[in-house]
This record gives structure tokens, C-alpha cells and sequence, in this order.
């Protein structure tokens, strides 16, 4: 039985082999042309057979026949201006008609009967030609006939008479390409001709350009004709982005509302052509940017005219407020590409504006930092003086106002949002409320105590947040009952939203508070009660912090270090108000580190213990830096300090903090030494060597196995060394006389203990000292022996040596197998 397939599906199928056979004719020409060149190659053959069909009528080279055609009808359009310009006086009135007109139907007609034969590239070219034979008819009529009336004027009819005539022509020759976007190019000046002609003002001029724009906006959207679209729709791009530029530069212009809104009606226009366009446009990248564009003509037509009403200090709020009112937009049942358009102006608008307020803030921040070249040295009138630099707005006052309404469209916006932008919106909200109120009081002129206080209240509430913020630990049924693949990637995604707030506030109320306690230095009162707030509110957040939940990751961290470095700075300016020397501050300041050490010690494992201690160190050291002018004062420092480390070595988890009490106690006693100017190295050295001796016991104790070198090594070099080189540059005999018998004793101590670090540094130090005591003599021995002796001597122990070089050598091998057995 025979299947039938639908008339649908047989002409797909008759569409499919029809392309398989053109594929596999074209594979054949080139297979044959490729056998004619070798054929050619080869020499002559005969003749190459002709093929079976008839010859393709697109079989010549195509680029080489556009070239011709080009070249021909370039030639021939200069010979027709050639012709035009300087042989049309030698002709009558009736004569110069009929040539020119008769050429120009000529090669209007020609195309119509070449396109019939099928010779489509030479109807183009003859097309062109005819073309721009009708340019030359409209120059011919002007010199001829019309040759008083306007420059302008008679341009601009003439472009409006090519253009419907060029249209209609490439309608009415549908298989011509070049006539209808040539067509489109010349309706692009009519409208700017006439405006020009008539003397126009900006505003008609401006209008002209934009209803032009609209012409192409329509034709781009409603034409289906490919090069129609094309050249229409960047006719409408650059003339649209024209006119939408003069528009705007006349509402900036305007002085007084009359002007702003005949601006803005031009600025309304343009919009209008934008949303069309986004309306019908297919692509939705196309239609979004579309209705950007519109949105932000939109608000700069509103917002012009707000700005001629309103004081120069409201013109940005002015304008931010016509973008906001565009989210308006975003709830109504547009299509969606016009929502996210008019979303992302209003977006922009926001943006511009936080780009104009943000350098108020950021010198109210950072102002205060200059406090530090001259504390104390009186309290400015208010907050703005305060800030010790100019604030970059006149009138600041709208700076904060505008950051705070941009943070409350973010914290309202930001639940119809999703993904990267919901997270933009919930991070950005606090940022720019947080700016606006670190730059309110400067923008109010308050007074400098209110200023104060106002900072520290935003401190305050940061700190609340970042504890009201810290997200609960998970319940372990709740984390048993969910699968491991599954439960992963949730788990990442909602710790990350639970903890970045507490963080953000964590990190915002830090530097508020660095800005505020700088801010405190105008005077000594202002500068102990910030200071004492501060450490008290970070205080209060660490208790919060070790008594509820776990906090989040790196909120601890901040705490800590902020209570630390705050509590220390608030010594400090007590000492210094007190009148304490500064050596004297430093003892003050080290019951800081002494109480975090208490501090971290009843935290145990907590997070926040690890960054109370750090900051503890960091403390110890700038009190020992505070204690370094006075020599005892420092050695008494240091002995503290090693003190405090001490009793942190005494915790199961921090006894290699010992190793830091034990380098404290040294320098420690070492300053005091210097202080009593003691020269002698031993009294350097042997509080070292001792401790050291007795670790090395211990450990040796614990590990029988352990090398002489790592117990006793370092402790023996760090006073047999120094004390050698003293020995050596010392004139009287008790200090060589005291190391050669300490040496003597570590030798055979060594010797006898099996030992190999006692015995090698004893037997050095030993050997060096007898070699400096006796080398004197061996001077003067060798001073009253002949000059012959010393050279026979040597040569006599070389002939020892060479007689005996293996017995050496096997005596050699014992001695470092004897060292090698020994510990």
C-alpha cells in the first residue's frame, strides 16, 4: 500500500533534496575546475569536454562582475556631473531638458528590463546610476529655473521629492535593493532642511530632529524590508540620541518653569518614541534598554521642572524623586521588558544621586582622622567645624536625606527582587543608611557634643544589630533528618544570609567607632567619655556574645579587638590627662592585657578568646613602647609582661606561651642590667643558660633518646661563646682561668655521660683558651729557634703523617663513630 505524505510534509521533503542536489553541483564545478587547472598545468591536451547541461547563469565570478558594474557606473555618473556642471551652457533651454531627462528615464527604465533577464547586479548598478541622475535634474532645475529661492528651503523639498520618488521607485522595482534604504537616508532631511530654512529657534530645531527620529522609529519597526529596518532604526538611534541631547541641555538651560516645560514637553517626546519603540520591538534586550532610555527622558523632563521651582540645593532630590516615582511602573501589567527598563532608570537615577551624596559622608567620616595632629586643643563650634576639611556641597543638607530615602527603596524594593540584585539590595541598604547618619549632624551644624553623641548613638544601634543579627546554632535533629546532598548547598545559602547583616553591622560600628573616639580629641573630657562608651558598649557585646548563641563568623573577631584596642586607648588618655610620664602610662597601660588574659582564660574555647588575646599582645606592646624612655621603668614592663604571659602558660592549651614569658623575663633582666651598666656577658648569658640547662634535663627525662645538641646545645653556646670571645680580648688570667676549668669540667662530664654536645663545646672552648693562654709562649719558643727548624719540623710531621696515614685514618674512623654512638 502506497503512503501519500501531506502536501506540507512532500514539499519539506522535495525542499531537503533539492538542497542536497545544489550542494553536491556545486562539489562538482569546483572538482571540475580544479581539473581544469591541472590539465592547463600539464600543457596543451586537447580540448576540455563541455559539460552535459546548460551553463548556471551564476556561474561567472560574482565579485569580479561587481566590480565592472561599479566601475561603470561610477564613470558614468562623473560623465553625467562633468556634464551637468560645465558642457549644460552650451546647450538651449529645450535641448538641455531632453538630454538630461531623456538620460535619466533611460537608466530609471533600463533595470525593469534588465531584472526580466535575470542580470540583477547590472540593474543595480543602473539603478544607481539613475539615482544619481535625479540629483543632478534637482541641481539642473534649481540652476536653471529656481535659482533666487532658499538654499534650505529648496534642499529641503527636494530631499522630501527624492525620497518619496526613490521610494516609490524601489516599490514598484521590488527586485532592486539600493532605492529603498537610499529613500531612507534622504527622508532624514526634510524636516532639519526646513527647520533650518525657516530660522528656526533650538526648540523647533530640537523637534524637527526628534519627529524625524519618530519617522524612522516607525518606519523600523513597521518595514519588512531587512536594509529598510537597518538604516531607519540608526537613523532613529542618532538622531533620537540628538535631539534627546538638545532636549536636555535646553531644560538645563531653562530659568524659569515656562521654558523648562516647553524643554520637557521635547524631553517627553523623545520618551514617547522610546516606549514605542520598547512597546514593539521583538528582541527583549531591545525593548529593555528601549524603556531605560524613556524612563530616564522621563524623569529629566519632570525633574527640570521641578528644578526651576525648588531651591539649587533640592535639584538632585528633585530628580531622584521623579525616579523613584517610576518604580510605579513596575507594579502595573506592562510587558515585562518596559518593567525592568523603567526599573534599571530608576536604579540609575538612584545611583547618580548616592554617587552625589556619598563624598558628604565620606568627609564626615574621614575627617575627624585629623584630630590626631593637634589633640585637645579646644572644641570647634559644631559638628561641621569639627570635621576639620570643607564639605564638597554648599548646602549639605540634602546629601543624607538622599541617602537615606535611596536605603529606603532598597529595604522596600528589595523583596521583589531576586538573586544577585535582592543581595546588592539588602547589603547596600544599611551602607547608605549608615552614611546618612554619620554625615546628619555635620549637614545640620550641630553642636559639637550632640555630634558626639549622635555618633555614638548610630555606634550603639550598629552594635545592637550586629547582636540581634547573630544566627542561632542549628538543631541537631534538624540537621539529622536532612540528606548530606541536599542539605549542603541549602545550608551555605541561608548561613550566608543570616550572618552577613550581623557582620555588615559588626563592621560598620567598628569604623563608626575609630571615627567618633578621633572626633573625641577636641578635648580631654570629650575624648575619656567616648573612649569609656565605646569600650563599654563593645564590652557589653562581648558578654552578649559568650552568653547567647554562637556568634557569627568573624562578629567575634571584631568585638574583641575593638573592646582591646578601645580599652587601651582609654588608659592611655586617662594616663595622659592625669599627667603620668609616659613610662609611667605604659605600667598603667598594661592592666589591660593583664585583665583580657584574665579575660580569655574564662573563655576557654570560646570564638572571642583568640582575638581578645592577640589584641592582648598588641596592648603589651604598646606599653612596653610607652615604658621604653626610662630603663628601669621598661625592665619592670617586661618583667610584667612576662609575668601576664606566664599565667596564660599555666592553661593546658597555651603552655607555648611559656616560651614568650621566658624571652620576657630575659630582656627583662637584661635592661636592668644595662641599666647598672654591667659589662660582663656572663651576666647576660647565664640567666639564660640555666633555664635552658634545666629544660634540657627535663626533656631529657621524658625522652632518654633525645639529642645533646637540642637539650643542652643552645643553653651551653649561650655562654661558652659570648664568655670565649671575652677570653680572648681580656688582659688578665681569672676569666680564661674560670672558662677552662668550666670547659674542662663540660668535657669530661660529657665524656663520662656519653654525651656529644658537652664533650665538642667543652673540648672547643677548652682547646681555644689553651691555645690563647699559651700562644704568647709558643711566640717567644719560636722567636729563639733558628730559621731552618720551623720548615724541618714540618716536613718531619708530614713524613709522620704519610708513614702513618692509615693508622690516622682508621683512628679518625673510631673518633667519629665514638661521637656517633654517644647522645
Amino acid at each position: 500500500m502506497t503512503n501519500i505524505p501531506p502536501p506540507a510534509e512532500e514539499l519539506r521533503l522535495l525542499d531537503r533534496e533539492l538542497r542536497q542536489l545544489e550542494a553536491r553541483r556545486t562539489l562538482l564545478l569546483q572538482r571540475r575546475a580544479w581539473l581544469l587547472g591541472v590539465l592547463r598545468a600539464a600543457g596543451p591536451a586537447g580540448r576540455p569536454p563541455r559539460p552535459a547541461g546548460p551553463p548556471a547563469p551564476g556561474a561567472a565570478p560574482p565579485s569580479a562582475q561587481n566590480v565592472l558594474l561599479t566601475l561603470g557606473g561610477v564613470l558614468l555618473t562623473i560623465a553625467a556631473i562633468a556634464f551637468t556642471v560645465v558642457s549644460w551652457g552650451h546647450l538651449g533651454i529645450g535641448g538641455r531638458s531632453a538630454a538630461l531627462g531623456a538620460v535619466t528615464l533611460a537608466a530609471l527604465a533600463a533595470p525593469a528590463l534588465l531584472l526580466r533577464r535575470s542580470l540583477r547586479s547590472t540593474a543595480e548598478a543602473v539603478a544607481g546610476l539613475g539615482l544619481a541622475l535625479t540629483v543632478l535634474d534637482v541641481y539642473a532645475v534649481r540652476h536653471l529655473a529656481l535659482s533666487d529661492t532658499d538654499v534650505l528651503g529648496y534642499a529641503a523639498w527636494a530631499s522630501a521629492v527624492l525620497a518619496a520618488l526613490w521610494a516609490g521607485y524601489g516599490l514598484l522595482l521590488g527586485g532592486l535593493r539600493s532605492p529603498l534604504p537610499t529613500a531612507v537616508v534622504t527622508a532624514q532631511l526634510p524636516m532639519v532642511l526646513w527647520a533650518g530654512a525657516a530660522h528656526a529657534g533650538d526648540h523647533t530645531m530640537t523637534a524637527a530632529l526628534l519627529a524625524t527620529a519618530a519617522f524612522d522609529t516607525a518606519l523600523a519597526l513597521r518595514s519588512g524590508v531587512r536594509s529598510v529596518r537597518v538604516v531607519a532604526a540608526a537613523g532613529a538611534c542618532v538622531l533620537g540620541l540628538w535631539g534627546a541631547a538638545g532636549a536636555g541641555w535646553l531644560s538645563v538651560r531653562a530659568t524659569d518653569p515656562a521654558a523648562a516645560a516647553q524643554a520637557g514637553m521635547l524631553l517627553l517626546f523623545a520618551a514617547l518614541i522610546a516606549l514605542a519603540a520598547a512597546w514593539r520591538a521583538k528582541g527583549a534586550e531591545v525593548a529593555t534598554g528601549a524603556a531605560a532610555a524613556g524612563g530616564l527622558l522621563v524623569v529629566a523632563a519632570s525633574g527640570g521642572v521641578l528644578r526651576t521651582v525648588l531651591p539649587a540645593a533640592w535639584t538632585v532630590p528633585a530628580y531622584l524623586a521623579c525616579g523613584i516615582a517610576l518604580l510605579a511602573a513596575v507594579r502595573t501589567a506592562l510587558p515585562s521588558p518596559l518593567r525592568r527598563g523603567t526599573a534599571t532608570a530608576s536604579a540609575v537615577v538612584q545611583g547618580l544621586a548616592v554617587l552625589w551624596a556619598l563624598p558628604v559622608a565620606g568627609i564626615a567620616l574621614l575627617g575627624p582622622f585629623r584630630w590626631a595632629t593637634r589633640p585637645w586643643s579646644g572644641a570647634p563650634s559644631d559638628a561641621r567645624d569639627a570635621l576639620l576639611l570643607e564639605l564638597p556641597l554648599p548646602h549639605p543638607l540634602p546629601a543624607p536625606l538622599v541617602l537615606a530615602v535611596v536605603a529606603a527603596v532598597l529595604v522596600a524594593a528589595s523583596g521583589s527582587l531576586g538573586g544577585t540584585a535582592r543581595r546588592a539590595a539588602r547589603y547596600g541598604a544599611p551602607l547608605l543608611a549608615w552614611s546618612a547618619a554619620i554625615a546628619l549632624p555635620a549637614a545640620l551644624q550641630l553642636p559639637y557634643a550632640a555630634g558626639v553623641s549622635a555618633q555614638i548613638l548610630v555606634t550603639a544601634a550598629l552594635l545592637v544589630a550586629a547582636t540581634r543579627s547573630t544566627p542561632a546554632a542549628p538543631h541537631t535533629s534538624d540537621i539529622s533528618d536532612t540528606s548530606t546532598t541536599s542539605a549542603t548547598p541549602l545550608t551555605s545559602t541561608a548561613f550566608d544570609a543570616a550572618t552577613a547583616p550581623a557582620l555588615i553591622a559588626s563592621v560598620l560600628a567598628l569604623v563608626s567607632s575609630v571615627s567618633v573616639a578621633f572626633l573625641s580629641l577636641a578635648t580631654s573630657t570629650a575624648t575619656l567619655t567616648t573612649l569609656g562608651v565605646l569600650t563599654a558598649l563593645h564590652l557589653a557585646v562581648c558578654v552578649r556574645m559568650v552568653r547567647g548563641a554562637a556568634p557569627a563568623p568573624g562578629t567575634a573577631v571584631l568585638a574583641g579587638c575593638a573592646v582591646i584596642a578601645h580599652a587601651t586607648a582609654l588608659v592611655c588618655a586617662a594616663g595622659a590627662a592625669w599627667g603620668l610620664r609616659p613610662d609611667h602610662t605604659g605600667l598603667l597601660t598594661l592592666t589591660v592585657p593583664a585583665l583580657a588574659a584574665l579575660a580569655a582564660a574564662r573563655l576557654g574555647r570560646h570564638p572571642l578568646a583568640p582575638p581578645v588575646e592577640i589584641m592582648a599582645a598588641a596592648s603589651g606592646a604598646v606599653a612596653v613602647a610607652l615604658a621604653a624612655g626610662t630603663a628601669p621603668t621598661l625592665a619592670l614592663a617586661l618583667a610584667l609582661g612576662g609575668l601576664i604571659a606566664s599565667a596564660t602558660a599555666l592553661r593546658p592549651d597555651r603552655h607555648h606561651v611559656g616560651y614568650a614569658a621566658g624571652a620576657l623575663f630575659v630582656l627583662a633582666s637584661w635592661v636592668r642590667l644595662a641599666s647598672w651598666e654591667v659589662s660582663a656577658p656572663e651576666a647576660y648569658t647565664l640567666p639564660v643558660t640555666v633555664p635552658a640547662l634545666l629544660i634540657g634535663v627535663l626533656r631529657r627525662r621524658r625522652d632518654p633518646e633525645a639529642s645533646s645538641w637540642t637539650a643542652y646545645g643552645p643553653g651551653l653556646a649561650m655562654t661558652l661563646l659570648p664568655s670565649l670571645a671575652a677570653a680572648w680580648s681580656d688582659p688578665y688570667w681569672p676569666r680564661p682561668l674560670l672558662l677552662g676549668t668550666a670547659a674542662l669540667a663540660l668535657t669530661l662530664a660529657g665524656a663520662h655521660r656519653r654525651l656529644r654536645a658537652p664533650l665538642v663545646l667543652g673540648g672547643t672552648v677548652l682547646a681555644l683558651v689553651a691555645l690563647h693562654e699559651l700562644a704568647p709562649y709558643i711566640v717567644q719558643v719560636v722567636g729563639a729557634l733558628p730559621r731552618w727548624l720551623p720548615p724541618a719540623l714540618a716536613g718531619l710531621l708530614l713524613l709522620v703523617v704519610g708513614a702513618t696515614y692509615e693508622q690516622r685514618l682508621r683512628d679518625a674512623r673510631r673518633l667519629r663513630n665514638a661521637l656517633d654512638r654517644m647522645h
